[in-house]
């Protein structure tokens, strides 16, 4: 019979990173379903302002962009590598993760028009991001060697 380990780290990481994607896909999303029913979502409408260009959002596309490749790079990282060095600067990132996080929760907290079910969802988000950081720590603190094998050497 096998045994599963129930201290297996990077499981954890790449199952929470996987599902921290797929609640950020969803406040994105979220957002987004009144178009679905013929209601505006244009912020600069809201402020009575003239509409953007492409190129005045490109700054906040590469943005979002970067938000998500760093994630999708951690998880197959994470996959792959389980160096001490890798292990610290994985943490430091689900770190960073968790600083944005709370400072967008903070930021839809204090906009006119609040969204309580998006807020619902960003507290959800940084609370992973949380548990994340506490398997990220565990992981960098963990006695874990470079590729261990069970393979037996040819002679």
């Amino acid at each position: 019979m096998t045994r599963i380990n129930p201290i297996n780290y990077r499981e954890k990481i790449i199952a929470l990173w996987t599902v921290f994607l797929l609640g950020t896909l969803f406040h994105t999303q979220l957002a987004l379903i009144p178009l679905f029913h013929g209601i505006d979502v244009a912020m600069m409408r809201h402020l009575h302002q003239e509409a953007v260009t492409m190129a005045e959002i490109q700054p906040i596309l590469w943005g979002m962009l970067l938000f998500f490749i760093l994630p999708i790079m951690a998880i197959a990282a994470t996959a792959f590598y389980q160096f001490k060095h890798y292990r610290t600067f994985h943490f430091a990132l689900t770190l960073v993760y968790s600083v944005l996080n709370f400072i967008h929760l903070v930021a839809d907290l204090i906009v006119d028009t609040i969204f309580w079910y998006q807020i619902v969802l960003m507290l959800l988000l940084f609370l992973i991001g949380i548990l994340l950081n506490v398997v990220s720590y565990q992981w960098v603190k963990s006695n874990i060697r470079h590729f261990k094998t069970d393979i037996p050497q040819l002679n």
